[in-house]
């Protein structure tokens, strides 16, 4: 899975058909209330993804 330069893993999942823009919405407002509580901690918590979905962009950013 390539990586586009600066690309969140918001938008890399949104860009792989992960999660869908309103899933991201979701997670960043509850982002806000959550400060330090990283985007795909939450995004799993909420059960949108799975941590392969974040090993897969770390992997894509070369940071496995």
């Amino acid at each position: 899975m390539e990586h586009k330069d600066g690309e969140r893993l918001g938008e890399f999942l949104v860009r792989i058909g992960v999660m869908q823009e309103d899933q991201v919405r979701v997670v960043l407002r509850e982002q806000k209330n959550r400060p330090g509580v990283l985007f795909g901690q939450i995004a799993i918590e909420l059960g949108f993804i799975n941590e392969k979905a974040v090993d897969d962009y770390l992997s894509s950013r070369g940071l496995d």
